[in-house]
């Protein structure tokens, strides 16, 4: 697993795939970056992190061989990846907010970007970005953030983390590329955060509505009993989840 580790990058997402373009690179090759100055999120969000103090990184997976109407269960294998890491830490409360932040409590501390690179129906190869708040302690304009450090009171030595993601990141997928897909999509759905709870949602039309998770589809898209008793599939750029 090589590591090339920058003091600063725009995005470590885009400086990967950059790299990836001029075939310089291999399987599980690392980007970290101390200062992530352009990091992105889901739908075309930001991810702001104080320099120095979170871990933000990106990694390269090459998935010959896969289908690109799998790419949820990657989704699935890498927040579960960091879910067990977190866990094993001892991080309270830890949950998977659909479709991959990953929550302590009611508060969000680590977030996931996962870019496909595509040949026709084939998954290529995925770049995998990590954006986790470890050691910053306040998030101006942002109270639904928080850290490990606040969670559980106490402080994180950066690179020891990250060594314990990459190991546990790269025998997550290692359990998909073997097949093991039931057993991850199970996994996942026994930590999804409000499972099974009465929650609040809103449509980007800004219709809310109230309903209770029962899962996801094997396609990623979230299963929502609503009040007259209907199951309904939401995809990822279809529904906010209020909490």
């Amino acid at each position: 697993m090589d590591i090339i580790k920058l003091d600063a990058t725009e995005s470590t997402n885009s400086y990967l795939k950059e790299l990836v373009k001029k075939n310089i690179v291999g399987d599980y090759t690392v980007v970290v970056a101390k200062n992530q100055t352009k990091g992105r999120g889901q739908m075309d969000g930001t991810w702001q992190s104080e320099p120095g103090k979170n871990l933000t990184f990106s990694v390269l997976k090459k998935m010959d061989g896969f289908s690109l109407d799998k790419h949820f269960i990657l989704n699935m294998s890498v927040s579960l990846a960091i879910y067990n890491s977190l866990e094993a830490l001892q991080v309270p409360r830890i949950k998977i907010k659909w479709p991959n932040d990953i929550m302590s409590g009611s508060y969000k501390i680590c977030g996931i970007l996962i870019e496909n690179i595509a040949s026709g129906s084939a998954l290529r190869a995925a770049i995998i970005g990590i954006g986790l708040n470890v050691n910053q302690v306040y998030f101006p304009g942002n109270p639904k953030a928080s850290s490990l450090k606040n969670q559980a009171q106490r402080e994180f030595d950066l690179d020891e983390l990250l060594f314990v993601l990459l190991q546990n990141l790269k025998s997550g997928l290692t359990n998909l590329e073997i097949g093991n897909s039931q057993a991850i999509y199970k996994e996942y759905q026994s930590n999804l955060f409000r499972n099974e709870v009465a929650s609040t949602f809103q449509t980007t039309n800004g219709v809310t509505f109230n309903g209770i998770i029962l899962g996801v589809s094997k396609e990623g898209k979230l299963l929502v009993k609503l009040e007259n008793d209907t199951l309904r599939q939401f995809d990822v750029k279809e529904l906010k989840l209020l909490f």
